[in-house]
């Protein structure tokens, strides 16, 4: 029996890995990238605080969470009517553009909670087992392609919005992220995302 599904399943990796590799089309990403200026600039960089900044960020993530978008997992009206008419290829050649652009640094602002900041994104809380964000996002917030983004630089207003909407289930797409933020206090929550504006 395991020999004849294994044969079965021979076709599908032998398709899968004659498949030629994703070669994005900045030109054509320009093209598409036209309607996503209004919200998030010409090149992804720090527009208005309230939305994200793409550029720097993983070709991985970005294609997920625009794929989140377009299939309803990830909700936002604005994005979800951005993305209905783009194909799988489309996202894949916005992603790459957006990733293929150089981050700025950013910066914390506010001097009284950037210790608590550090100690959380560093340390976590051990008394209400908050892990730390160091660890998935990494010491620098650089995080992992595809599983976790680049934190930092974000902007703080976005980032606590982001960890606010995680915490009351708001954003249903990251399961790990919402039991994560279900631990932390407003305070906290304002603290760190404060603190990775300012990550280099």
């Amino acid at each position: 029996m395991l020999a004849l599904a294994a044969a079965a399943l021979l076709p599908a990796a032998a398709a899968d890995a004659a498949k030629p590799a994703f070669k994005p089309d900045l030109a054509k990403a320009q093209t598409l990238a036209q309607p996503c200026m209004a919200c998030h600039t010409a090149d992804g960089s720090r527009g208005a605080p309230a939305n994200p900044i793409l550029q720097g960020q993983h070709a991985d993530y970005l294609f997920k969470q625009l794929g989140e978008f377009k299939s309803g997992k990830r909700k936002n009206p604005v994005m979800q009517g951005m993305v209905a008419s783009l194909s799988e290829d489309d996202m894949r050649h916005l992603a790459a553009f957006y990733a293929g652009k150089n981050a700025k640094p950013g910066f914390a602002k506010s001097k009284d909670t950037v210790k608590l900041g550090e100690a959380l994104y560093r340390g976590g809380n051990m008394s209400s087992k908050l892990p730390a964000c160091s660890g998935c996002h990494g010491p620098g917030g650089a995080g992992i392609p595809a599983q976790y983004p680049r934190l930092a630089g974000q902007h703080a207003d976005y980032a606590e919005a982001q960890l606010t909407a995680f915490r009351n289930g708001g954003r249903a797409n990251g399961p790990m992220m919402a039991a994560i933020a279900a631990k932390m206090s407003e305070r906290e929550i304002k603290a760190v995302a404060d603190y990775m504006a300012g990550l280099r």
